[in-house]
């Protein structure tokens, strides 16, 4: 049962990956990958909040294979982040490669925190 959450979570994580992603990119249409940065840190926020709900409440043993790994494991988009830094560098966007990876990690960690502090409440 393990297995089947953890895919179906994956799968549709990956397919909201995708749909924001390209929904952000259309709208804005950008050098600067603003999409990868937003469900970096909307993912960031996710695992903040369910992690700290799933650890300091009772929760059933499923939802964390079917939203944390499963979901948000197909959702954030590390590798992709770490891809589009390398490009916009390589392509000549230095400034714009070190400014996703300090907003990726710093937004990314504000996210977090914010996420475990609403789940506190």
């Amino acid at each position: 049962m393990t297995y089947v959450l953890i895919a179906a979570g994956g799968g549709l994580g990956s397919l909201a990956r995708y749909l924001a992603s390209t929904a952000i990119m259309t709208r804005l249409g950008s050098r600067f990958p603003v999409g990868t940065l937003v469900i970096n840190v909307t993912g960031s926020f996710l695992i903040g909040l369910l992690m700290t709900l799933f650890t300091e409440r009772q929760a059933s043993p499923y939802w964390r294979p079917l939203l944390v790994i499963g979901f948000l494991g197909g959702y954030t988009t590390f590798s992709s982040f770490e891809w589009e830094t390398f490009a916009a560098i390589r392509e000549g966007g230095f400034w714009i490669g070190i400014a996703n990876v300090f907003g990726s990690v710093a937004l990314g960690y504000a996210a977090v925190w914010m996420g475990a502090l609403l789940a506190r409440r």
